[in-house]
């Protein structure tokens, strides 16, 4: 029998507990007979011993270090790389070291590229929904693009029984088929922390590439995203920092990624970043 191999992709930064449960519900996970992975994690300048503790823990992971400055995007990057040096995978699995996997989430992505390939005749992109802990509502996964007459809206898709087609999806567990490598090669460089995985699944879509959102629930992943502008407390000189920040409002990552794929909405995206940063107040108001 021929062996799929398969890469899983992580990356971390000092959250240790976080990471070990994630790999620990990877490891007790039902993975089908037939499914060989490789797991490779960047570890971004952790100083809370995570390293030290998956090396103990899970001697098997290939590990990858960063200097701390490569967030998300730039950590799921670079453990990307190293897995394409390393050999030729059938497939890519990227999940978030937050995650708590449920033991039949391979198994339901399965069933995404199944049903895939017998719908579309061609492999994809599948991801698979997490819910909140403490709300038990859908917090990850995929999105329907709902409304482009004013502003650019998503809604989120909630799982069921059976694969459903998606426009954008989240990157907390996602299944990346060799096929979509091979057209669209890995995540955009210009992006650092967060918004790559919605480039990614546009730029798929643009191709016609299979977006799908898994059947059922994969794990446990809370959204902890909040609400994404400081109070008008904060002085204005940090609220543009935040503004730039790849972890804040990531103001040129953002703009290029709405010039690339939406360039109607660019004039409002530009309003809409600055009004954020510098009249919070009306912000506060109008999303009440």
């Amino acid at each position: 029998m021929k062996h799929r191999n398969i890469a899983v992709l992580l990356t971390c930064h000092n959250r240790k507990v976080k990471t070990l449960t994630c790999l620990s519900s990877l490891y007790n996970a039902n993975i089908p007979t037939g499914y060989v992975l490789d797991i490779f994690l960047t570890d971004d300048g952790s100083t809370d011993g995570t390293a030290e503790a998956v090396m103990l823990l899970f001697p098997g992971v290939h590990m990858t270090r960063g200097d701390g400055k490569l967030f998300w995007a730039g950590g799921m990057r670079l453990a990307w790389e190293t897995a394409m040096e390393e050999k030729s995978y059938d497939a890519y699995l990227l999940i978030n070291d937050d995650v708590k996997l449920y033991s039949g989430f391979f198994n339901n992505l399965l069933k995404a590229e199944a049903y895939s390939i017998s719908v579309t005749g061609k492999a994809g992109i599948y991801s698979g929904a997490t819910v909140d802990e403490k709300t038990g509502m859908v917090s990850y996964g995929g999105y329907r693009v709902k409304d482009k007459k004013i502003v650019v809206r998503m809604q989120i898709v909630t799982p069921v029984e059976q694969p459903q087609k998606c426009d954008v999806v989240n990157a907390n567990v996602l299944w990346v088929s060799k096929e979509v490598v091979d057209r669209i090669g890995i995540f955009d460089y210009h992006f650092t922390h967060g918004i790559a995985d919605f480039d990614y699944s546009l730029q798929a879509l643009k191709r016609s590439i299979p977006i799908f959102l898994a059947p059922n629930v994969c794990g446990v992943c809370n959204d902890d995203h909040g609400k994404n502008w400081l109070s008008c407390t904060i002085p204005l000189k940090e609220r543009i920092a935040y503004m730039k920040s790849p972890k804040g409002l990531a103001y040129d990552e953002y703009i290029y990624y709405i010039r690339k794929h939406f360039p109607m909405f660019l004039p409002y995206s530009f309003i809409m970043l600055w009004m954020k940063t510098l009249f919070p107040f009306l912000w506060d108001y109008f999303k009440k």
